[in-house]
């Protein structure tokens, strides 16, 4: 059922009513008016995505109606109905701003299809605007935070390849701001201005990632009940970002290569490519190159993906940042406030390996921040694992003489092997020489979950 609202203004008493059922039969909430002018008030009281307006009508014409619609709301969708051997109107009205017309006399699935492709469009234009407005918040370069040389290293390597139309894959372990980069590259492109479409490989069942970039027909398969376009197509003029590029199923290799050289697509089901231009920047925390060597990963899919490599260091290899990004974090997390955090408290942050990297720090951050007794923080305010960190990170352990709980340490480890693979509780359980299914017992047993 389709909750969307569509307002049908039209004079011709019977062909509104055969509008209003053949729309509400759709699925959709439909109000209607016989003039211009309580259909303006509908309006303004319904705010309905879609109106349906006839152009000749004796109290307020179409165009008047379309006007007063646009000037309130320049994001609603405008159908204007015509009659026949009038064409020139529903052009003038285009010309206004109506999204598309409809000459009488029309079939009631011409009449479906309308509506359908003016809410297409608008959701389209929605997301391109959410998008659009996320990069200007998200993507400025003052965003990178870091001194150290090795940091300044990769700035001046974004610096240098954003301008550019090569492809750049970023590597580094989890948390360490693989897409804080790509956003980065992208906004400081000529596709600056276009869309910054991300993917994430591994989060996506592989028999549905082909569809999910490439796109698919209605009927290519179970469940394709119409036409959809592939991230690669949504895409077009900007950059599509691939998170998590080891995780690519080697069946779906070719095809993404296919796409890389020859700049189209082939949806499911379709069989005629369809030409795309898209950047691609692509991340992932594996190591490709031994990938390849076991077969998991082709080595000429990776040489095109990887024509500019990003290599991101661990916070624990550039620990000279930790103090510039506390505060940053601080200020992010409390703008306005005058928190210190005292040098104590800092030596702790210092001393700790932060396996979960710039992520873990943040989220350390924002907690502290969030649960704090003062306006100075303290030793006090740290996560035990950090106040303790010989229990958290030693790989010799090196116990209390009073002793420690053997559930508390194994917790601990749980812990620490999530945070290192960004818990993917596959490499989780393979980094603690478990299986899968024990590393889920403890995760309950202990009440571990990645929200908590």
């Amino acid at each position: 059922m389709n909750d969307k609202n569509v307002l049908i203004i039209d004079d011709d008493d019977s062909l509104r009513r055969v509008m209003e059922f053949t729309l509400q039969e759709a699925g959709y909430q439909v109000f209607s008016s016989v003039n211009g002018r309580s259909g303006i008030q509908l309006f303004f009281e319904h705010r309905p995505e879609v109106v349906i307006t006839d152009i000749q009508m004796p109290d307020l014409s179409g165009y008047e109606v379309l006007k007063t619609i646009k000037q309130e709301s320049p994001e609603t969708m405008v159908i204007v109905v015509t009659a026949f051997g009038t064409v020139e109107k529903a052009v003038e009205a285009m010309k206004l701003g109506a999204y598309d017309y409809l000459t009488k006399p029309f079939g009631r699935d011409e009449l479906r299809l309308a509506v359908e492709k003016a809410l297409s469009f608008k959701g389209l234009r929605e997301e391109n605007s959410r998008l659009r407005a996320q990069l200007t918040q998200q993507t400025d370069f003052s965003r990178l935070v870091g001194n150290s040389d090795k940091m300044q290293h990769v700035f001046e390597i974004v610096r240098r390849v954003a301008p550019t139309e090569a492809s750049v894959l970023i590597t580094g372990e989890s948390g360490t701001g693989k897409e804080l980069i790509a956003q980065a590259i992208h906004h400081g492109s000529d596709r600056g201005k276009g869309p910054l479409v991300t993917v994430n490989c591994a989060a996506i069942p592989g028999d549905l990632l082909e569809s999910e970039l490439f796109g698919h027909v209605k009927g290519a398969f179970t469940g394709a009940i119409k036409d959809r376009k592939g991230k690669f197509e949504l895409a077009n003029g900007g950059t599509l970002f691939l998170d998590e590029v080891g995780d690519l199923p080697v069946e779906l290799q070719p095809k993404l290569l296919r796409v890389l050289q020859e700049r189209e697509v082939e949806p499911v089901g379709e069989g005629i490519p369809r030409k795309v231009d898209v950047r691609v920047i692509s991340a992932t925390n594996q190591d490709l190159e031994e990938a390849i060597s076991r077969g998991a990963f082709r080595e000429d899919l990776y040489y095109r993906l990887a024509v500019i490599p990003v290599s991101l260091p661990p916070l624990r290899e550039r620990k000279d940042d930790l103090p510039v990004l506390v505060k940053h974090f601080l200020g992010k997390y409390s703008p306005g406030t005058a928190l210190e955090i005292t040098e104590a408290a800092m030596q702790s942050l210092m001393k700790y390996r932060w396996p979960g990297n710039v992520r873990e720090l943040e989220n350390t951050i924002e907690r502290m921040t969030i649960l704090r007794r003062s306006e100075i923080l303290d030793v006090a305010d740290l996560p035990s694992k950090i106040r303790q960190p010989q229990l958290a990170q030693s790989p010799v352990l090196n116990l209390p003489d009073e002793g420690f709980p053997l559930e508390q340490l194994e917790e601990e480890a749980v812990r620490e092997a999530l945070l290192r693979t960004d818990w993917n509780q596959t490499k989780a359980a393979a980094f603690l020489r478990i299986p899968r299914h024990t590393l889920i017992y403890r995760m309950e047993k202990y009440g571990i979950s990645r929200e908590k």
